[in-house]
């Protein structure tokens, strides 16, 4: 999480004089102590106006600008405009942005700085995702997804991918902007119309903050477009990032050649399911919704924040956040979306993990490490990860990686490519979390072949509609259920 509260303002740096500087007393109007409860001592000029012993330091405007020099007024006083002028949608995405684009300027932490992408370097990945589809089509009956291949810095990562997080992450920001503005007693809402207008602004900035920060350290991690199992970029646009893909190289012991290529693979596996599966996106960004529709807000927290809220304290309300001032329900329909969402995302990543080795296994001698290499990194996640978590409630990773992985490996041993691939045909067709549990008893079991249905709606709309078909199982046997629909 960042530091500065509410996350207004620029990325917080570290004061010049460490740990002291953090110490100073409240009174001060230095760094991002109480008396700075909008948090813009990120601003360059810490220490200027309203700083001890400095002009205005018993004004209340210098308590609430303390860190910063009359130079830096005037952006302060526009960018506190801005935000409680905005009247966009539950999150302030311009915000998220802009703060997204300053905390990849800063670079990662271990110092790694963001760059330009070469015309070499484009060159490389372009080549990189044309022989990795060239493997893939013997590991996979899908064709490829990619019409194009390209290499991104991380600005033009987060640039690329912010319309997809809006999706993501809008239906519960609503459920919290609403939720604030409902904390107030009913018989004060009717004339409380301005503040309620506000505090939803405050709402607005405080996530889209939270998410540009997320989403500025998340692009100093990924790798490519579908990192997190989800199509974050254009479609049919397969992209990696050669800055992170370098820095995640670097303690491997592996050649550079085959970490991209290796990369490459699991990027141009992913564009071939979104590709080609044309359910599959609306299927797991519907399930994220789904899931985002059962959180409630717990508004007697919310209340308890709201009524002590102490203006030389606005950690509060982001410590409320971090604790969790929204859960999802505990009820059968919420935990049944959340058991659709964990156990697509893992099939999706297990059979990418899946194809992605059959192909690089024969090909490539770090295979093995690679493939390990990224496993326990999906597993275990980020700080940008943990930090969506705590915003929308949910991990956005498959905790069942492995066990789907060797799902699809046994279905690929028992039907071949082409039976395995054909699973993807439709959403009642693919293993459910039990059958996660039970794999062997998954393969062989028999199941419907939903193909005939699909020949029949469509010859219907052609208005040639045929003989019902019968619907068979997979070992040619006539199905018991052959005359029921969907």
């Amino acid at each position: 999480m960042s530091d500065t509260p509410f996350g207004f303002g620029l990325p917080p740096e570290e004061p010049e004089d460490g740990d002291e500087g953090k110490k100073k007393d409240s009174q001060s109007g230095g760094g991002q102590g109480p008396a700075n409860p909008f948090g813009f001592g990120g601003l360059p000029g810490a220490g200027g106006f309203g700083s001890p012993g400095g002009p205005g330091a018993d004004n209340p405007l210098a308590a609430m600008f303390g860190s910063l020099n009359p130079n830096d007024l005037g952006a302060a006083f526009q960018q506190l405009g801005q935000m409680l002028s905005y009247e966009g949608g539950p999150v302030n995405w311009d915000m998220a942005k802009q703060i997204a684009r300053q905390t990849v300027s800063q670079g990662t932490s271990d110092g790694v700085k963001d760059v330009s992408v070469g015309p070499a370097e484009h060159t490389a990945v372009q080549e990189a995702v044309r022989l990795a589809d060239l493997w893939l089509d013997d590991a996979t009956s899908l064709p490829s997804g990619a019409a194009s291949a390209v290499a991104w810095s991380r600005a033009e990562w987060v640039e690329a991918t912010l319309p997809a997080w809006k999706e993501l992450v809008d239906p519960v920001a609503e459920r919290v902007g609403a939720a604030m503005g409902d904390v107030l007693p009913e018989e004060m809402q009717a004339m409380a119309g301005p503040l309620i207008g506000m505090m939803r602004s405050m709402g607005g900035a405080m996530f889209g903050s939270q998410i540009g920060q997320a989403v500025g350290v998340l692009a100093g991690e990924v790798v490519g477009s579908t990192d997190i199992g989800l199509p974050l970029g254009p479609a049919g646009r397969a992209a990696l990032l050669p800055v992170n893909m370098e820095a995640f190289g670097n303690d491997l012991g592996v050649a550079k050649d085959e970490v991209r290529l290796y990369l490459a693979l699991r990027e141009a596996a992913h564009q071939r399911l979104f590709a080609h599966v044309p359910w599959l996106r609306s299927h797991l960004f519907g399930a994220v919704e789904g899931y985002a529709r059962g959180i409630k807000v717990d508004t007697a927290k919310l209340e308890d924040v709201v009524g002590q809220f102490d203006p030389q304290n606005p950690e509060q309300l982001q410590d409320a956040l971090q604790q969790g001032m929204f859960q999802p329900e505990d009820t059968p329909e919420q935990k049944a979306a959340l058991a659709r969402l964990e156990t697509a995302l893992a099939l999706v990543e297990g059979w990418v993990d899946a194809v992605v080795h059959a192909a690089a296994k024969p090909r490539l001698t770090s295979a093995d490490a690679l493939r390990e290499t990224l496993r326990r990194r999906r597993a275990t996640g980020g700080p940008a990860e943990q930090t969506f978590a705590t915003l929308i409630g949910l991990e956005l990773r498959p905790r069942r990686l492995r066990d789907a992985s060797r799902l699809w490996a046994s279905l690929t041993d028992a039907r071949g490519v082409d039976g395995r691939d054909a699973l993807w045909a439709h959403p009642d067709m693919l293993p459910t979390a039990s059958d996660l549990d039970d794999p062997d008893g998954f393969v062989h079991r028999e199941h419907m072949d939903f193909s005939e249905w699909d020949k029949m709606l469509g010859e219907a709309a052609s208005g040639d509609l045929g003989e019902k078909p019968n619907l068979k199982k997979d070992d040619g046997e006539d199905d018991s259920k052959g005359d029921e629909t969907e």
